[in-house]
């Protein structure tokens, strides 16, 4: 017969359980925010980084290198995302000397004590006409992981890059989502790469742009996690209640279609303006407080994706705070979750010391406002800081991703209360483990 648990066993399984518990409470690894640099307010690295140390964010993603914010989250445990620009992609795909280099002066005086987790080789590249950089972008990737390799950093740091969701040519139903035919060949050399060095597939969904384009009733309620009457997916037989999972399903359902279903996909933007021009109907702070809150909850709440149930996708909010150098659509201009003197523009349930139930956002209006168009109209792809895009026209009957139906599962509402029944148990286990000693 076994003995029973020694008093040591019991406090060490209690402090175990505590500690685990408290991860929970206090960040979220798979919550993670863009950094863009197109301003000229931004307050200084120091005063960031100590921002994103008071919230549960765990990563952030830069469009290039930005030492100033590298070293200010040294030893702070905060995953950072860095970039090549689109134009080295020519030269790393080119020298394997100038990528080694490229590895010298931006990865090695930084990490460990700064956590750089992927490199992003360019962004969105696919979704421009330049052929040649097309075909560079796979050899630029190859060389970079090599140089990672050179300087022992392979494994320890994994090489991507960020696709727009235009390269699906199908989306609608989610299950039938599948890449676009003319892409086809660059995605199976990236998919390769990705399978090979275990790095993730990298796309920037946006709810927002979908409900720009589309007329049905219920899409802004449907964009923003809010109560709507959901959307079949016949190939399933599962009903979508949000965007976003749609649309990562649709990624998904892709990637399986041409035999990657090992390979992880990550979020590295998603987020709704709070102020746009006068004919961008949909950009207001009570619609950016809804989404990206009832984002935050979806994530926290495990659920998952119908395809990919029981685990949170690594998600990238757009954005830190506001670029106000940025040219294109007013809402552009808009994106950002807190002002440059550090206090939030809306509140999300970021906060360390503030991670209970989100204040429910006011009901959207179930139909679109008046200057919402009433047939398919311009699909406007998401921008970013590195780039900026402009306006595709796309049938109506398009089924780009900004067009599918999505999601099964609801964002708990009550998710964020999750975090004030954990810090409830800490109390309760820490009771526990005091009153054995």
């Amino acid at each position: 017969m076994a003995s029973p648990p020694s008093t040591t066993t019991t406090y060490f399984f209690f402090l175990l359980l505590l500690l685990n518990t408290a991860a929970v409470v206090r960040s979220q690894s798979y919550i993670g925010v863009n950094y863009g640099v197109t301003a000229d307010n931004l307050p200084p690295p120091s005063a960031t980084a100590k921002l994103l140390q008071s919230t549960s964010i765990g990563k952030v993603r830069m469009y290039g290198v930005d030492a100033g914010i590298i070293k200010a989250l040294a030893n702070t445990g905060i995953g950072i995302t860095i970039g090549t620009s689109n134009s080295d992609i020519p030269a790393l795909a080119a020298d394997l000397n100038f990528a080694k280099g490229w590895i010298s002066s931006n990865v090695s005086p930084y990490y460990p004590a700064s956590k750089i987790i992927i490199i992003n080789v360019g962004n969105e590249v696919l979704y421009y006409s330049d052929e040649n950089l097309k075909t560079q972008l796979l050899p630029a990737m190859q060389n970079l992981q090599n140089a990672l390799e050179a300087a022992s950093l392979g494994g320890k740091i994994k090489v991507s890059t960020v696709h727009p969701m235009s390269v699906l040519g199908q989306s609608e139903p989610p299950s039938a989502g599948r890449f676009d035919p003319k892409y086809e060949a660059l995605l199976k050399g990236f998919l390769e790469f990705n399978k090979a060095t275990a790095s993730p597939f990298m796309i920037n969904p946006y709810p927002y742009f979908a409900y720009q384009s589309d007329p049905r009733p219920d899409t802004l309620a449907f964009c923003l996690f809010e109560p709507n009457a959901g959307r079949p997916d016949s190939g399933t037989n599962v009903k979508y209640m949000n965007m976003f999972d749609a649309q990562v399903d649709a990624v998904r359902s892709a990637l399986n279609a041409m035999a990657f279903p090992d390979v992880e996909i990550v979020v590295a933007e998603t987020g709704w303006p709070y102020k746009g021009g006068d004919t961008e109907h949909g950009a207001t702070i009570d619609n950016a407080k809804a989404y990206n809150g009832n984002l935050v909850a979806h994530l926290r709440s495990m659920v998952g994706t119908p395809l990919m149930p029981g685990k949170s996708i690594d998600t990238y909010l757009f954005a830190l705070y506001d670029e106000d150098l940025k040219p294109g659509a007013g809402s552009e201009r808009f994106f950002g979750i807190y002002k440059t003197d550090l206090t939030s523009i809306y509140d999300i349930g970021l906060s360390k010391t503030g991670q209970g139930p989100l204040a429910t956002a006011p009901a959207p209006a179930l139909s679109p406002p008046a200057d919402a168009p009433t047939t398919g109209g311009a699909t406007t792809l998401p921008t970013n800081s590195s780039t900026t895009t402009t306006p595709t026209t796309t049938p109506p009957n398009s089924t780009i991703p900004q067009y599918s139906p999505t999601a099964r599962v609801n964002a708990s509402k009550n998710a964020g209360s999750l975090n004030t029944i954990a810090i409830s148990f800490i109390a309760i286990v820490f009771l526990a483990v005091t009153s054995m000693l």
